[in-house]
């Protein structure tokens, strides 16, 4: 190589912390950037401690109920996977159309933004069926328990988890096209804030008198004191029932209308050809 050339490509000889601490500054200018990533860091270990802490604390003070505790786990986790892979199911299918940039082909196409959400719901389904199916029909052979023995009240938890989990995506999808991928992590992260207070491993009469309050405004709630009823007394709570349908009607108007209002605002601002960070 010649001198001239040399000095266009000077080597770069040893190690270096003022790169090291350049990189680093990225780093941090796009950490500080996103409240979401920010937020993130500390989202997790602060969401299983308070999870396991009111679990643990029920399992203190009610020692008889440890005994038949194993069949409630399993339904609660599969149906607690209904709500969480509704709502990421439809999420990432609005994910889909932005990391691949093609928001701006769908709507110069006589398509609607009404029949684009009615597709998303409709695909939240589909990939609910083939996440949540096989791992229901693998607990019959593993551990001898069969989520289906609910009966017809499955039917219902699961009708009301759906309708809340599309609430929940339409909302969420609508909030990460108004604030761009920057806020994506809101998918995988937003819905388990409310898996303290929903209920899913222990009764709401656990939790803090205040915060009860806030529980009993989640249909989510609803569904899984109607489960416990159901395998513990046989019985099905009508008044769950009601109250987290009623709940969902709201959570999915909300939903629908934060959605069709994100789109109408990135359609003025020109942003939907423009979904970077």
């Amino acid at each position: 190589m010649s001198l001239a050339a040399s000095s266009r490509h000077p080597m770069r000889v040893g190690f270096s912390f003022s790169r090291v601490w350049t990189m680093m500054l990225r780093y941090l200018y796009l950490l500080r950037s996103s409240w979401p990533r920010t937020v993130e860091l500390a989202y997790w270990p602060t969401l299983q401690m308070i999870i396991w802490g009111f679990m643990s604390q029920f399992l203190m003070t009610n020692s008889s109920w440890v005994a038949r505790a194993f069949g409630v786990f399993l339904a609660a986790v599969l149906l607690w996977d209904v709500l969480f892979r509704g709502q990421l199911g439809l999420s990432m299918s609005f994910l889909e159309e932005l990391w691949s940039r093609n928001l701006g082909h769908l709507f110069v196409s006589p398509l609607r933004p009404s029949e684009w959400m009615v597709s998303l719901v409709a695909m939240s389904l589909v990939r609910v069926v083939i996440g949540t199916l096989p791992a229901a029909l693998l607990a019959i052979p593993l551990y001898h328990y069969s989520v289906f023995d609910l009966g017809p009240p499955l039917i219902a938890f699961f009708f009301c988890l759906m309708l809340m989990s599309w609430g929940l995506g339409l909302a969420i999808s609508g909030l990460i096209l108004r604030h761009g991928l920057g806020a994506e992590g809101l998918a995988w992260t937003l819905i388990f804030v409310l898996a303290p207070i929903s209920a899913v491993y222990y009764p709401v009469s656990v939790l803090p008198s205040w915060l009860q309050y806030a529980a009993w405004a989640l249909p989510s709630s609803h569904v899984f004191e109607g489960m416990r009823a159901a395998m513990f007394d046989q019985v099905f709570r009508w008044d769950h029932f009601f109250w987290a349908l009623g709940l969902d009607v709201i959570y999915v108007a909300l939903g629908a209308g934060a959605f069709l209002w994100s789109v109408h605002v990135a359609r003025q601002r020109g942003a939907l050809l423009q979904t970077g960070e």
